[in-house]
């Protein structure tokens, strides 16, 4: 329900556990879609490998989240099962632009019927199908583009340095470079590792690739 000022407390504390998520970043490269996010291990006991933030949906779509795990998760399986069932139908990718708005009706459903609450978590879903384009979907519902965006813990340091070192047909190299830089000043006061980040991409040629030598960046 509204406040009698017109806000949905619901969807606000939904927003309010993505900002204490792990920080995630987009950017659109020379090389294709760049997708970064941290892992926010903080159990020492927890084995790095366990943990994912960044999913395949589509041999050309890839989606990473920050909030609640669940809510990621479950947003992931519903993804994957649609874009599967396009492609068998079809026999193409669906087009980022679409999977992102069918998540995004989803959410709002979320918002409005009783019973149920707003997922708590904010995605970046980037692809190259049929170009390479960078979506947010925020728990609001809200679907907006972008050439570079951030999600998560440290959204607003993240946006600041994008803006300023964002720059059009960006390379692939720098791109990760100024992405682990992000998240190294949002977690100032944790040591941050390659086991720590992931780091993936999708391409028009190759479509996604997940990078898994990334200790030289660090």
């Amino acid at each position: 329900m509204f406040s009698p000022d017109g806000r949905l407390f619901q969807v606000e504390y939904a927003r309010e556990a993505v900002k204490r998520g792990a920080t995630s970043l987009g950017m659109i490269t020379d090389k294709g879609v760049l997708l970064i996010a941290h892992k926010n291990i903080s159990d020492p006991l927890v084995v790095p490998s366990t943990i994912q933030k960044i999913f395949k949906l589509d041999p050309f779509i890839g989606l990473a989240y920050s909030g609640i795990v669940s809510d990621g998760l479950m947003v992931v399986k519903n993804l994957r099962r649609s874009t599967q069932m396009h492609r068998m139908l079809y026999d193409e990718t669906q087009s980022v632009e679409t999977v992102a708005k069918n998540i995004a009706e989803k959410m709002q459903e979320a918002t409005q019927y009783g019973g149920i609450r707003p997922y708590a978590v904010s995605l970046l879903i980037g692809g190259a199908a049929p170009e390479l384009q960078l979506f947010e979907v925020e728990p609001g519902a809200t679907l907006s583009g972008y050439k570079a965006d951030a999600i998560g813990q440290g959204k607003k340091v993240a946006s600041e340095i994008l803006l300023k070192e964002y720059k059009d047909n960006i390379s692939l190299e720098n791109g990760i470079n100024i992405g682990i830089s992000i998240i190294k000043k949002v977690n100032d006061k944790s040591k941050i590792d390659s086991e720590d980040v992931e780091i993936s991409y999708i391409s028009e040629k190759k479509g996604y690739e997940k990078l898994t030598n990334i200790s030289k960046y660090f």
